[in-house]
């Protein structure tokens, strides 16, 4: 008998342009494009593997789902399950790692690039008629920069955080990293600082770190005043790495120049998130990860991650 299995975020995943066909051959499969929370419990009965995204599963959801087995988290973070919980259910937990590697940081520096050289800005003047009104060839709005020479400061030196440091060597900046791995661990290239340091010494700072309990808000004002007033900081990570209000406050205040990021704490966010029209502040709706080829690769890796469970050899299991 095959394995009973639920998607309950299925839209997540699959933009109606890739295929579940291949999870379909192996186990008997329910697919739901949407679920709430207060969906979960009613979904997810009687089915011995659960495959979610960002639906919390607490010890009291574990506690009404008897069958239950195996969690696959379709994202990298896997903070939306209780994993002590699991444990004592005898359940386990895997994530998809690495699928969205390249991804998250192509946005990190689609990012940089549009606040140092004004892309979206220029982009608007000219649909405005400013260029075709222009009497010169070339017409500049506010400041323009290179990254040759910056600092910058990356947070974290997991797989995200050394492909984008990569990419910054490449641009010729000074790269510098907060991180438990030694210096000796680190390329020639690279500078271990410290978390206060990268905040006071860098010209760009992008997080690339779990959410936890110690790097809840680890962004609060205290540390924002030490940045440079012309420094950036980049968030692709998660949103509750930053103390929202406080930031917003920076920004008005001019504390620093821009803050980029895919992430917030709250997703979508309140009407009245303080970021929302914060000064300087630059926003995508958690796209980071979304690319086709990393869907491509996510879907494949739960494929996996269902067929090897089956085989009773199971991967990527986080507790």
């Amino acid at each position: 008998m095959k394995k009973k299995v639920v998607i309950l975020e299925g839209a997540s995943y699959n933009h109606e342009d890739l295929s579940w066909a291949k999870l379909e051959e192996i186990c008997d499969l329910t697919i739901y494009q949407q679920t709430t929370p207060k969906e979960t419990i009613k979904r997810s009965i009687g089915f011995e593997v659960v495959i979610t995204n960002k639906i919390p599963f607490t010890d009291e959801i574990m506690n009404q789902l008897p069958e239950l087995r195996y969690i696959i988290v379709g994202a990298t973070g896997y903070d939306v399950i209780d994993i002590e919980a699991a444990k004592s259910h005898n359940i386990l937990v895997s994530n998809i790692p690495t699928y969205s590697t390249d991804s998250v940081a192509q946005l990190t520096f689609a990012h940089i690039l549009n606040i140092y050289n004004q892309v979206g800005l220029h982009n608007q003047l000219i649909q405005e008629g400013e260029w075709q009104s222009c009497n010169q060839f070339s017409f500049v709005k506010g400041n323009i920069f290179e990254l040759a020479h910056k600092k910058i400061g990356v947070v974290g030196y997991g797989n995200i955080g050394k492909t984008v440091a990569n990419i910054a060597h490449a641009f010729n900046m000074e790269v510098y990293v907060h991180s438990n791995k030694l210096s000796s661990e680190l390329p020639e290239w690279v500078t271990k600082k410290t978390l206060d340091g990268i905040f006071t010494h860098c010209d760009i700072i992008t997080l690339h770190c779990p959410m936890a309990p110690t790097t809840e808000k680890m962004v609060s004002f205290s540390r924002l005043v030490k940045m440079k007033s012309s420094a950036l900081l980049i968030n692709t990570s998660r949103g509750g790495l930053i103390d929202e209000p406080a930031l917003a406050q920076a920004l008005n205040n001019q504390l620093l120049y821009a803050y980029a990021a895919d992430v917030m704490t709250h997703e979508p966010p309140s009407k009245d998130n303080p970021l929302l029209n914060a000064r300087n502040c630059y926003l995508t709706p958690h796209i980071g990860w979304a690319t086709k080829e990393a869907r491509t690769r996510l879907i494949s890796t739960i494929i996996e991650n269902v067929q090897t469970y089956i085989n009773k050899q199971p991967i990527n299991i986080v507790n």
